[in-house]
């Protein structure tokens, strides 16, 4: 995937001044953090009650750093990346991902997640999130096995890959997650207003696409329709075993070809996206059944959620060398097991705030003490950082991603406390979250432009401020 360019000396633009590097941040210091959003006409979506939040809890952090970069990171979502319209009265809203002119579905529900709180409060933010549902809902009817779409027909340069691929889509990797995260949007819209109008018969119609892609990738009867392979030197690009994957045992379990991350899996069972899957199956049954939708469908996606469970609970957790029992990142149903963690969400940190498992559980907290530490294959720990990162980078880099995510799942004020520094410590003066940077040189880093790791940022600053106040006002 296009995400793998280094930047090194990047420039800032302050209110019209280029600052580069590390000499900028120290420039930017005497410069009080001027604001690194676009100016108000060129932001591409504008909403009054987000500035109003931004204002607001600037007010109560004390660290004039930190509090710059909630304003630079919160709304980059809306300010950069959001393209709204309506077709006959029909709201519709393309979400890129930031320096990917493509949307993923798992990215564009990520991105504007952190806003649904402020619906009720913006009706035109409201239309925004009508609008994604049915740009989501008409992807989902396009094609259920795609992770990444145009906003038109224009075509991909992935055209070339070795699937089924149409013009309308950008990427066509099928994970399980791309799925999770619309049903993951519908609902919480849906309890977050009430508003029910998005549930019309396109959207049940992907209803039945999720559904029956998640049966199908289950493979009981056979490996399924879905296949890819690409030309590329990069083996996580690609799948083995002529485009299926490697071998797995029908379980129960659903394969997920690729990561979030878009990296091809290596043993077919992806534990995080399973828990995922679970969770948001529930959620689509209780939509069908709740609206009397369609009580056939709600009866098999439940069955189907339970049927999920009941093999994560036989075959997802294992007693780790050095760890008890542990939940492993992917398996196979033969019996082998990978025990790591990869920073993109869902992830097995992760878990809690997907609403997969408690915080407190044993087995969760077995986990994240494993995942958090050099037993960890991806965790690294630097002269400025530590955090998971994973292979679709590389070695020694951090996703920040990653530090966020074990904040916002952490009961602990110090290890939030920790994890804002090192957040602080890591975005080499440019005031927003990155892709990835090396432990020992966050001038090193990948994706200047990245929406989903900025919005992410403005949300666990948002949770603080709801949360534990008293942070704020002591870093």
């Amino acid at each position: 995937m296009e995400r793998r360019t280094f930047f090194k000396n990047s420039i800032l633009f302050t209110g019209g001044i280029a600052l580069t590097g590390m000499k900028g941040y120290a420039s930017l210091k005497q410069m009080k953090y001027i604001s690194n959003r676009p100016l108000p006409d060129n932001r591409l979506f504008v909403s009054p009650v987000i500035d109003e939040i931004i204002d607001k809890v600037k007010k109560e952090i004390r660290n004039p750093e930190l509090a710059w970069m909630f304003e630079n990171c919160f709304p980059n979502t809306l300010d950069s990346t959001v393209y709204y319209s309506e077709e006959k009265g029909r709201p519709d809203t393309f979400v890129i991902t930031g320096d990917i002119n493509a949307m993923w579905l798992r990215d564009s529900t990520a991105q504007v997640w952190p806003y649904l709180p402020f619906v009720d409060g913006d009706e035109h933010l409201r239309k925004l999130f009508q609008g994604l549902i049915n740009r989501q809902t008409k992807c989902v009817n396009i094609d259920s096995y795609a992770n990444a779409f145009n906003k038109d027909s224009e075509g991909s340069h992935w055209e070339s890959d070795n699937t089924d691929m149409k013009p309308e889509l950008h990427e066509r990797k099928w994970e399980i997650d791309s799925l999770c995260y619309t049903i993951r949007l519908a609902y919480h819209y849906w309890k977050a207003t009430g508003d029910v109008s998005c549930f019309d018969t396109q959207w049940q119609e992907a209803a039945k696409k999720i559904v029956k892609t998640f049966k199908e990738q289950q493979r009981k009867e056979g490996r399924g329709s879905y296949t890819f392979q690409r030309k590329t030197s990069n083996p996580y690009d690609t799948l083995p075993g002529n485009g299926y994957g490697n071998p797995m045992n029908p379980i129960g379990l659903i394969v997920s070809s690729f990561r979030p991350s878009d990296d091809a899996t290596v043993l077919p069972f992806l534990i995080p996206s399973n828990y995922f899957a679970v969770v948001s199956l529930k959620q689509l049954s209780e939509i069908l059944a709740q609206l009397q939708i369609d009580t056939v469908l709600a009866k098999e996606a439940l069955e189907l959620a339970q049927e999920v469970e009941i093999a994560l609970g036989e075959f997802a957790i294992s007693k780790h060398l050095d760890y008890g029992r542990t939940i492993a990142f992917e398996v196979d149903g033969f019996g082998n097991k990978l025990f790591m963690d990869d920073a993109n969400i869902p992830s097995l940190l992760s878990l809690p705030y997907l609403g997969a498992l408690k915080p407190n559980d044993p087995v969760y907290l077995s986990t994240r003490e494993f995942i958090l530490s050099i037993k960890n294959p991806w965790f690294f720990k630097g002269k400025y950082a530590e955090g998971i990162g994973g292979p679709h980078v590389g070695v020694d880099q951090i996703w920040p991603m990653s530090i966020i995510m074990r904040a916002i799942t952490s009961e602990k004020d110090e290890e939030i406390i920790a994890c804002l520094k090192m957040l602080m410590k890591s975005h080499a003066g440019t005031g927003f979250m990155h892709e990835t940077f090396h432990k020992d040189n966050p001038e090193n880093y990948t994706r200047s432009w990245f929406a989903w790791a900025n919005t992410l940022f403005g949300e666990l600053v948002l949770k603080v401020y709801k949360e534990r106040p008293s942070i704020l006002a002591s870093i």
